[in-house]
């Protein structure tokens, strides 16, 4: 599950608008965001083809749980980066927290490119920030049934999946070789997720450093940063060298 900070995010000037990997804030500044929701934003804020689905179902009223034949569709988006699976629908964090209190995450584009093959039971961080919460089991498991999805959110969600399948597909995660070069103590890369050991007050003060300079940090530490799939050679650069303290 995600965990969040609050108080650590109250320190953001008003956020005006999200697209691909930056948040434009009142006042003019611009962040690189380092944190994309849990990873839930990881293939960039306001994608084209992931709005263009809210839009039809939207306009369509599909706002209710009733059942739809987007369903097939998101649970066949599942099935293409989860073969040989079967899946729960949880409209939130919440209503899965009270089926399954502890559950291992599984987040695409790691070393192993998302291995899952020793997880017996587990839930995937999606590249959709509306939901829904999906819980993923071995086939022969025996689980109870899941919640009903509005079809506004599974439309959306099943273009974000089939997006991620094609970019995991094509095995190409961002090159920063300034961000390569740097060794730190202090954060550990595993494909574009950055860890820290930071804890508490340390990771506060590394949470307004980083703000201070223009980058988004996760709000909590038990969560990592994760690196932009494009970053200009001034952003990189400004990176790498926080990255050092």
């Amino acid at each position: 599950m995600t965990c969040f900070n609050r108080e650590l995010l109250r320190q953001l000037p008003r956020v005006l608008r999200a697209r691909d990997f930056h948040l434009y804030l009142e006042g003019g500044k611009r962040l690189t965001d380092l944190w994309r929701q849990g990873g839930k934003a990881i293939l960039g804020h306001k994608t084209p083809r992931v709005l263009f689905e809210l839009k039809n179902a939207a306009e369509r009223g599909l706002f209710c749980t009733f059942p739809h034949p987007l369903e097939r569709r998101f649970l066949k988006a599942l099935e293409g980066i989860f073969p040989g699976r079967q899946f729960r629908l949880f409209l939130n964090e919440g209503s899965l927290c009270q089926v399954q209190k502890t559950v291992s995450l599984w987040r695409p584009f790691a070393e192993s490119m998302g291995d899952y093959s020793t997880m017996k039971i587990f839930t995937p961080v999606l590249p959709f920030p509306l939901g829904p919460e999906v819980l993923v089991l071995e086939k022969k498991m025996d689980f109870p049934a899941g919640e009903l999805i509005p079809p506004v959110l599974l439309a959306p969600a099943a273009r974000a999946l089939s997006d991620l399948a094609a970019a995991m597909k094509a095995k190409t995660l961002p090159r920063f070789p300034r961000i390569d070069k740097v060794a730190s103590c202090r954060w550990q890369r595993q494909g574009i997720y950055l860890k820290t050991e930071t804890k508490g007050d340390g990771y506060a003060a590394l949470f307004r450093c980083f703000l201070e300079a223009g980058f988004l940090l996760p709000p909590s530490p038990a969560e990592p940063a994760i690196l932009p799939f494009s970053m200009s050679s001034g952003e990189e650069a400004k990176l790498a060298q926080l990255l050092t303290r």
